[in-house]
């Protein structure tokens, strides 16, 4: 089981922060985001609700209850979503073959 701190890690690297620039859209200091990631802290509930926010993940995903990656379509319209789910689908084709 992946820890919560290498969740987090992995979430910022795959969005191409730094630990600096994650730090100022959370606003905290760059040794926060070090510490949570080198699993010596943990966030509080806000700071984790921001990670979601920024990341477009569940907080059961951060914290290594879900292993699936999810996106929010809740404000979209039904063509929208369709569209999102098409271009899932494109991918996942692209990666099986």
């Amino acid at each position: 089981m992946i820890n919560m701190g290498e969740r987090l890690k992995s979430l910022r690297i795959k969005n191409n922060l730094t630990q600096q620039q994650l730090a100022e859209l959370i606003g905290l200091a760059n040794s926060a985001i070090s510490s949570y990631e080198s699993g010596y802290r943990y966030p509080s509930y806000d700071v984790l609700i921001k990670y979601t926010h920024i990341f477009h993940v569940s907080s059961d995903y951060i914290l290594g209850l879900d292993s699936k990656n999810t996106v929010d379509v809740s404000d979209l319209s039904k063509p929208e979503v369709d569209a999102v789910i098409e271009v899932i689908n494109v991918f996942r084709k692209v990666h099986n073959s």
